[in-house]
């Protein structure tokens, strides 16, 4: 039997340090999603060796005995975290499930993941940089509203009511919040009116895109000037719909673009493109998370249930891509 290692970093395991913002941890898992995750790999033939995370990864290098690790682990800090774990495997030559060191950090790091993009001509919101209000002048290749983020952040975090700006007034005061708050540049980004996508991808040549899934926030599909933010995740104004209520022509062009971008980057066995389309239709690339949420109450699950397999079967379906990938299945 295969013995699987499971690194991951647990929202428990966190301490917050002074003037951390209040969602310093978001990224991280609960314990329960972890328990979850463990059963069903073990569900589909496989033992699980809990390694934990990267401090509780170095300590047990040299004696991991597993014959691959499936790796949800966000790492600590700075913009590379989410390359720990990976790095650290690929050194000790250990396969691992899910994309490398270099696809986390680049697509982690908004900016340089935006200038792959433009490359290869994917769409997405016009922005600049920013690493200080004080430089802020006037922007005249921008109009407002404007949307303001960290540059290497992920889980929404940063993202809040008062990230739409619609003056200079408003983005010079989230700029300082957010480089303030999470000690980087922010980025600006041309705010989209209209609707918000997210399509999970697994899998390796040829990669196979999943339902598409509908963000639908106080009971509202056309969101115009209403976005998915932090607080958000723990609401009950916010609602997956999958399938997404959307014409053929519209599902294609966000498939096509979902898995183009997942390929731009490099995007291995599993990875989540979150999307806004504008009132003309045009979709718009926001972000592609290759760690994405593995949680039940996330959109995995959602897709599962739409193609009719289990939550243990997709799971199932990630990990034998990754074991297939590396000729061990």
């Amino acid at each position: 039997m295969k013995k699987v290692g499971l690194t991951y970093d647990l929202k428990t395991d966190y301490e917050f340090k002074e003037n951390d913002p209040p969602d310093a941890n978001a990224e991280f898992d609960h314990p329960s999603t972890i328990d979850v995750i463990a059963q069903a790999i073990e569900s589909q033939g496989y033992k699980v060796k809990r390694i934990g995370n990267v401090s509780s990864l170095i300590e047990n290098l040299d004696n991991l005995d597993v014959d691959i690790v499936f790796n949800i682990s966000e790492g600590l800090y700075g913009r590379n975290r989410e390359s720990q774990v990976p790095v650290l495997l690929e050194m000790k030559g250990v396969p691992f499930v899910g994309s490398d060191a270099l696809t986390l950090s680049l697509t982690l790091d908004k900016v340089m993941a935006k200038k792959i993009f433009i490359a290869e001509k994917i769409t997405t919101p016009k922005f600049f940089e920013i690493k200080n209000a004080n430089s802020l002048t006037d922007i005249d290749h921008l109009k407002f509203p404007l949307i303001v983020k960290p540059r290497f952040e992920g889980s929404s975090k940063g993202l809040s009511d008062d990230s739409k700006v619609d003056n200079m007034e408003e983005l010079k005061k989230q700029v300082e919040y957010i480089t303030g708050a999470y000690k980087q540049p922010a980025l600006v980004e041309q705010f989209i009116r209209g609707e918000e996508f997210t399509v999970a991808v697994i899998g390796n040549d040829p990669a196979e895109i999943m339902p598409i899934v509908q963000i639908k926030i106080d009971g509202r599909l056309k969101l115009e000037d209403k976005f998915y933010t932090f607080a958000h995740i723990a609401s009950d104004r916010l609602e997956y719909i999958c399938p997404a209520r959307v014409n053929n022509e519209l599902k294609k062009k966000i498939s096509d673009l979902a898995l183009r971008t997942y390929n731009a980057v490099e995007c291995k066995d599993f990875g989540r493109i979150d999307f806004r389309v504008d009132s003309d239709g045009v979709p718009f690339v926001l972000e592609i998370n290759p760690l994405p949420s593995l949680s039940t109450e996330d959109v995995f699950m959602l897709v599962a249930k739409e193609i009719g397999i289990s939550y243990e079967q997709i799971i199932g379906k990630i990990l034998n891509s990754a074991l297939e990938r590396h000729s061990l299945n």
